[in-house]
Parts: structure tokens; C-alpha cells; sequence
């Protein structure tokens, strides 16, 4: 159970800071440093669901070609600046197992189908549940697909900017939780979520202020490059309460006025 006022922190892309992103290596050191999730994104290329972030090669792997355009298969076997290669999302649900919720962000068109047949297979497969996977999306189209083939799967409603009706949009996707970009975050955002029963969660959230400053709007919780960060954020968070606590239980031990 978390400490009130702390975090939920999601490694983004795993601890990219360590390893190539969104590569098995990068999602092993984050497990390493025991954060409470990790983020990754996937595109369906030529009938498989890897993991990568950009749509076209050429910031991390050499080309540049479209992702959809390639071959999984030469996909596979393009090397990233670690040493690693792109995984399968299969691959990523078998390191992660039950140890940590993995939000998995559906990049590019004609997702949702695989991504549901694939949770469904691994669940079938290792006898565990659903309830700690989280698929998101700037596509709500696709997260609502998610929810007419696989509603056990918890869905998260991708937020670029400020809608006008604020976080509505929520409603018939019946996510679990609405992701906001940390360039928009608002409280009055924030707090329509809240009221709605949403989690509210911020990406990519990297510096201390900001981490102050979305925490007193009311976020649950971040997406973060530096899990350190958040670490220590929420270490002083617990130290406090225990603090206050203390100081509540050694008031009741003292005498009390006739």
C-alpha cells in the first residue's frame, strides 16, 4: 500500500538511462531499482506486436525506414546503441511477470486485436490475471476496442492537451485512469478525473519541481526517466507521515490537563 502523498512511479520505457529504451535490458534494471511499474510502447509490425517508441528508424537504430513499412523479422535484427534488439511484447510480459504493472502503449494503427490476444494467450499460458496490465493510447478509438475484446484489461485515456469537457472523455472508454502530458497538466483536470473516479497519472515527469508541482494538483502518480527521483520524493513522503505519527502518539502519552 502506498504511503499517503506518494507517487506511483512508472519507469518510462524501462530505466532508459541504463540501457537502450524500451529493450529487455532497460526494463531489467528498472525491476532492479523496484519501481511500482513500467511504461513501454508498441507498434504492430507485419503482424507482431514489438516494442519501440518511433515511428521511423534512425534516432536509436540506423535508417530510416517506417516501422510499418519493415519486416519484423529485419526489424529484429537491426542492434540498438546498448547491444540489445527490439522485443516482442511477448517477451516483455515473461520478464515482467507478476512483479511490477506494465502500461502498454499502443503507438500506430491495428493494435487493439493483438494486443488482446496476446494478454489473453500469456494469461492462459502462466495462470496469472489481467488486473496488472494497463493499455493506453492516444487513439481512444483503439483503447475502445480494447474494451470490447478484452474488458478485464485496465485502459488509460492518453491526454495531449486540455479537452473542453475536461476528462469525459474517460466515460465510455471506462478507463481506469487518464495519462496527462505534464506540458497541459491542469487541476481542474486533475480533479474532474478524481470525481469521475479516475487515477491520475503524468508524463514524463524528470525534474524535482515538477514533481512537487503535480503532486499538489493531486496526480497519483508519474511517468519518469529518473526513478531515482521519485524514490527519494516518496522515502521523504514516508518519513514525514511516520514523523507526524510519532508526534500524535507521544501527545496522547502525555498527562492530560485536569
Amino acid at each position: 500500500m502506498q504511503t499517503p502523498g506518494s507517487l506511483f512511479c512508472f519507469a518510462h520505457r524501462g530505466y532508459r538511462q541504463r540501457a537502450s529504451e524500451n529493450t529487455l535490458q532497460a526494463i531489467e534494471h528498472a525491476l532492479e531499482f523496484d519501481v511500482d511499474g513500467i511504461e513501454i510502447d508498441i507498434w504492430n509490425v507485419g503482424g507482431q506486436l514489438l516494442v519501440q517508441h518511433d515511428r521511423r528508424l534512425g534516432r536509436l537504430i540506423a535508417g530510416s525506414e517506417l516501422l510499418t513499412d519493415m519486416c519484423p523479422e529485419a526489424l529484429r535484427a537491426r542492434l540498438l546503441p546498448c547491444g540489445g534488439h527490439v522485443p516482442t511484447l511477448r517477451e516483455v510480459l515473461e520478464l515482467v511477470g507478476n512483479n511490477v504493472q506494465l502500461n502498454i502503449e499502443l503507438k500506430g494503427p491495428n493494435c487493439a486485436a493483438l494486443v488482446a490476444r496476446e494478454l489473453e494467450s500469456y494469461v492462459r499460458d502462466s495462470g496469472s490475471g489481467f488486473e496488472q496490465y494497463l493499455v493506453s493510447s492516444f487513439d481512444h478509438r483503439q483503447i475502445y476496442e480494447c474494451l470490447q475484446l478484452v474488458p478485464e484489461v485496465r485502459r488509460g485515456a492518453l491526454l495531449a492537451g486540455i479537452p473542453l469537457d475536461l476528462a469525459a472523455c474517460a466515460e465510455p472508454l471506462k478507463a481506469y485512469s487518464l495519462h496527462l502530458s505534464l506540458d497541459f497538466v491542469d487541476a481542474d483536470l486533475i480533479a474532474d478525473g478524481k470525481r469521475r473516479g479516475l487515477r491520475n497519472y503524468v508524463f514524463t515527469v524528470n525534474h524535482s519541481d515538477d514533481l512537487h508541482l503535480v503532486a499538489a494538483m493531486g496526480a497519483d502518480g508519474v511517468f519518469t526517466d529518473e526513478p531515482q527521483l521519485v524514490m527519494d520524493y516518496n522515502a521523504a513522503k514516508t518519513a514525514s507521515v511516520l514523523l507526524h505519527q510519532h508526534v500524535q502518539e507521544s501527545d496522547s502519552d502525555l498527562p492530560q490537563a485536569p
